[in-house]
């Protein structure tokens, strides 16, 4: 009989065991838990995302209860205090490299060719507070703050950095690489002039808004006149420069775009693209939106509200392992053209991980036996018919 894997197997056939055993060699992160691997532990912390476990006794519990899939799974049965001890001593790097290759995989096969290249740049606060004290404040929240770079075409996240609270957004910004012909959307959380002229002088084009202090000067309009776009107005477009007092300059060509949303609250838009209308470039702002959405998707249905320990090192493992996992499934869901709702998706995962069945077919009724003939009993048995 024919072997079939079981869901979760399915889903981690996407990371490439080689090279995770060559991060782990590289960075030396099972030299404090050798009966413990970092195999074992990213696929216990997968799984926890996964199954909604949010104790350490639950999750021993319920991955011992499945020992006869740990074989192909290549693990083992776990204890509640190895777990711990790995959450708080091994080095997060192969988790995170391990996230870098999914998204470099995702990436290339979800893009489509043609299609404009779109960048979306926001982070998501992690308050910790309620759970320790060691997180500095920011004068909003005690806890942690999760960078994200996300490709909307894709719904892939292309990087991801975790950072303390009181970092300000503009500096992960600027470690972003960039790419040409890319187009960076982001709020003005991340105004700073030495990051655009970057931006612009690497071929790649910004969206943001401008801050309400910012004086600008038009030296050229487009258009003066409202133009309707979806779910807005443009009023009007304009090619400006930066005014100061000082020596700050902006070496590049700017526009200042300001829109009226829906609701009546008026916007301003920065970008050094000079190709595009005003209308596309509202629109791109307005798909900012979809990394928020992005967040909420995580933050309700992925394991990063409460966590297997209290220390730095155990939370930026659990962060990981919720990005992870949430590439594992975009990437099943291309794999195998799944196209029911990413809500459903993870549900049923949840429910069949350890069900032995192809992941195409994870929503479809188990198969009748076959050496049980179905009787064929004709509902027709009273009608008389003659030749």
């Amino acid at each position: 009989m024919r072997y079939v894997d079981s869901i979760f197997g399915d889903l981690l056939k996407s990371i490439d065991r080689r090279a995770f055993q060559a991060v782990v060699e590289q960075h030396d992160a099972d030299a404090y838990d050798k009966s413990f691997k970092s195999w074992d532990h990213l696929v216990t912390l997968v799984f926890a995302q996964l199954s909604s476990v949010d104790t350490l006794r639950g999750l021993e519990t319920a991955f011992n209860a499945n020992a006869q899939a740990h074989y192909h799974l290549g693990v083992d049965a776990i204890a509640r205090t190895t777990v711990s001890d790995a959450n708080a001593r091994r080095p997060p790097a192969p988790f995170a490299e391990t996230f870098a290759r999914l998204s470099a995989s995702a990436d290339r096969q979800t893009r489509q060719a043609g299609a404009q290249m779109v960048a979306l740049i926001d982070s998501s606060p992690i308050p910790l507070g309620k759970l320790c004290q060691w997180p500095q404040w920011n004068g909003r929240i005690r806890g942690l703050k999760l960078h994200v770079v996300y490709d909307p075409q894709a719904d892939v996240p292309r990087s991801v950095e975790i950072t303390p609270a009181t970092v300000n957004d503009v500096e992960v910004g600027r470690r972003t690489p960039i790419a040409p012909a890319t187009t960076y959307v982001f709020d003005k959380g991340y105004c700073h002039f030495g990051w655009w002229r970057k931006i612009n002088d690497d071929r790649a084009f910004f969206v943001t808004r401008g801050k309400t202090n910012m004086r600008l000067r038009a030296t050229a309009w487009r258009t003066r006149k409202p133009i309707p776009g979806d779910g807005f107005t443009v009023l009007d477009d304009a090619e400006v420069r930066y005014v100061s007092k000082g020596n700050a300059r902006l070496p590049m060509a700017l526009r200042r775009i300001r829109i009226k949303r829906a609701n009546g609250a008026k916007i301003t838009l920065i970008t050094n693209d000079m190709t595009r209308t005003g209308v596309e470039i509202g629109a791109l702002y307005k798909r900012r939106w979809q990394i928020e959405l992005l967040f909420r998707w995580i933050k309700q249905h992925l394991r990063i509200r409460k966590f297997l320990g209290n220390n730095e090192n155990a939370i930026r493992l659990q962060i990981l392992a919720a990005m992870i996992a949430y590439l594992l499934l975009r990437i099943a869901a291309r794999l195998h053209r799944i196209a029911m709702p990413a809500l459903r998706f993870i549900e049923l995962v949840g429910q069949r991980l350890f069900l032995r069945r192809p992941l195409a077919k994870i929503d479809k009724p188990p198969p009748v036996n076959p050496s049980h003939r179905q009787s064929r009993r004709s509902t027709d048995q009273m009608e008389f018919c003659y030749a």
